[in-house]
């Protein structure tokens, strides 16, 4: 396989990139709370989907998506990391095509 080689997601699976504020956060007060510190609830990630499957039907290229990190499956595509998933996997899609079903909030 060389660096080129397109990649066709198959089924329901989502291949998103990970935000970069993933890792450590700053309380309100400015104190830096590492990636790695014990958390009594799990924390969810917001991520960019970059490919879809045939039969993910709720998302698309370019969303951002909500998930827990614990149900990660990490993939290294050209020195870059990136996860797959399935899309019954994913909380919620921000994205302005959803605006008329949308929640009320706004990122």
């Amino acid at each position: 396989m060389t660096d080129k080689t397109p990649i066709k997601m198959l089924h329901d699976r989502v291949l998103v990139e990970v935000d970069g504020d993933a890792g450590e956060r700053r309380s309100s007060g400015g104190i830096v709370i590492p990636a790695t510190a014990a958390m009594a609830a799990r924390r969810l990630s917001w991520a960019k989907v970059i490919g879809t499957g045939p039969s993910a039907r709720a998302v698309q290229p370019g969303d951002r998506v909500l998930f827990d990190l614990e149900d990660k499956a990490e993939v290294e595509v050209s020195g870059e990391v990136y996860v797959v998933m399935r899309e019954r996997d994913i909380h919620a899609v921000a994205a302005d095509r959803v605006a008329d079903q949308s929640s009320g909030l706004y990122l």
